[in-house]
């Protein structure tokens, strides 16, 4: 019977994640109950911070502080929770603290809200 019931966890959850994927790049992943992840790639150094395209592979972020002492990564939270209008204390690296490539988690919000407003962010320029 254990055998039965992984097979049908396995059918619901394969049954989901199509319809996402559809709809919102592969960049932006729901992680349940009520976060999104984000990937993003971050180019530390502008004059400006600005989203710069949105792809399946990455968000990419153009942050206005240097990569140094962490200032860019601060830079980029601020940024972010900003764009989508959640507090800072919401949005946090996941992981790629040190690398140009990170994963940014946005707590108490869907994907639906995520992707509209690095949408709307990025049609804005």
């Amino acid at each position: 019977m254990a055998p039965n019931k992984k097979s049908k966890a396995k059918g619901g959850a394969a049954a989901g994640p199509p319809q996402p994927a559809a709809e919102y790049p592969a960049c932006l992943r729901p992680i349940p109950p009520s976060s999104v992840a984000i990937s993003v790639h971050a180019k530390p150094g502008s004059r400006l911070a600005t989203i710069t395209d949105m792809n399946d592979d990455a968000v990419g972020v153009q942050i206005d502080a240097p990569a140094k002492d962490g200032e860019a990564n601060a830079a980029l939270l601020d940024f972010i929770s900003s764009v989508i209008g959640v507090k800072k204390r919401q949005v946090s690296i996941g992981s790629g603290s040190k690398s140009r490539d990170k994963i940014v988690m946005v707590e108490e919000v869907t994907l639906q809200t995520v992707f509209e407003a690095l949408n709307r962010a990025l049609m804005s320029q």
